[in-house]
């Protein structure tokens, strides 16, 4: 102990035996032996950590309390999973309305709308026709469930803007990733939330997670540009889009890296085909699997899953939060 007290000089010059309790720095040791630095005063910490609580129309999401869980309309006639408003027959507002209100019942917390099918090989169509597809559609359900938020799926701005003029509360973009910044200006000129999702042309990657994730970057640093708010955005790993069925899956397993990027998470594995791929099934029979991926997700962090069968998912939600992230029905006594 003695050798780390601190020498003091005399008026003469020559060197005093330390006081006692005064300890030297020995630049050789500990923090003295490199230089620190401070946060900047106007900086935030940039660490891992729960987002903050994120307004959608109505509701208040608190982050990390529990997963959300988003319901499917698909205002089309060629949606993969064969659920196509514009191909069950029925008037398709009227159906939309329908399926939404029983979605909410079973426990959805947000309906995503969309008037275009973004599957393989899908029927280009045009703003206008998806414009027609979708508006009536979101008027309606803004009308028939006032407390229930709305988000469009589209990658045309202006059936972003004629669908939040309609009442829609959130812009879902599935080429969030793509270098035009047209949506996330609609998204920032309105005050919205935007979800921008990863998503490529072609599968072809060298380091498929570290890949996602710095498009993932880039993609909230140009929406940042572009005036939407740093806590308006909201990350998807986009499963499915760009990537083959061994993607999906690794994708899948290491899922937790995206929490690096300090956004909620939505994943959409719903019915998708590397499902049908595992077990060889119809995308009508890939509810269990499509749950399993919902387990899968909740432990690796995600915060929303878009689904198209809401009550097996929010079971399994449930069951996985209360053992996961500490969450507990209404009335339940004793410790969490």
């Amino acid at each position: 102990m003695a050798a780390d007290r601190a020498p003091r000089p005399s008026a003469s010059g020559r060197t005093l035996p330390p006081e006692r309790g005064v300890v030297a720095a020995d630049p050789r040791r500990g923090g003295a032996s490199t230089p620190s630095f401070a946060l900047p005063a106007s900086g935030g910490a940039g660490l891992p950590g729960v987002p903050a609580p994120l307004e959608i129309g109505p509701r208040t999401f608190a982050w990390g309390a529990r997963t959300f869980v988003m319901g499917i309309l698909n205002v089309t006639p060629d949606s993969f999973s064969g659920d196509g408003l514009l191909a069950a027959g029925a008037d398709p507002v009227t159906e939309a309305v329908r399926r939404a209100g029983q979605m909410v019942e079973e426990g959805a917390d947000l309906l995503d709308v969309g008037g275009e099918s973004s599957r393989p090989g899908h029927a280009a169509v045009d703003e206008a026709v998806e414009t027609a597809r979708v508006v009536p559609v979101i008027r309606a359900l803004r009308v028939a469930l006032p407390d229930v938020p709305l988000s469009v799926d589209t990658v045309k701005p202006a059936v972003a803007e004629a669908a939040l003029d309609a009442g829609a509360h959130l812009v879902n973009d599935v080429w969030g990733v793509a270098e035009d910044d047209a949506l996330a200006r609609v998204a920032a000129e309105r005050g919205v939330p935007l979800v921008v999702m990863h998503n490529r042309a072609e599968a072809r990657y060298r380091a498929l997670l570290a890949e996602i994730v710095a498009d993932l970057a880039r993609a909230v640093d140009r929406a940042v540009a572009a005036g939407v708010a740093w806590e308006r955005l909201i990350v998807d790993p986009g499963f499915g889009f760009g990537k083959a069925p061994p993607h999906n899956l690794a994708l899948l397993r290491d899922l937790a890296v995206l929490r690096t990027l300090g956004r909620p998470i939505l994943l959409g594995t719903s019915r998708k085909s590397t499902l049908g791929r595992v077990l060889d099934l119809p995308a009508d029979e890939r509810v269990e699997a499509t749950v399993a991926t919902t387990v899968l997700g909740i432990a690796a962090g995600v915060d929303v899953v878009r689904v198209h069968d809401v009550r097996p998912n929010v079971r399994a939600a449930r069951t996985a939060d209360a053992v996961l992230r500490g969450w507990r029905p209404d009335g339940w006594e004793g410790p969490r």
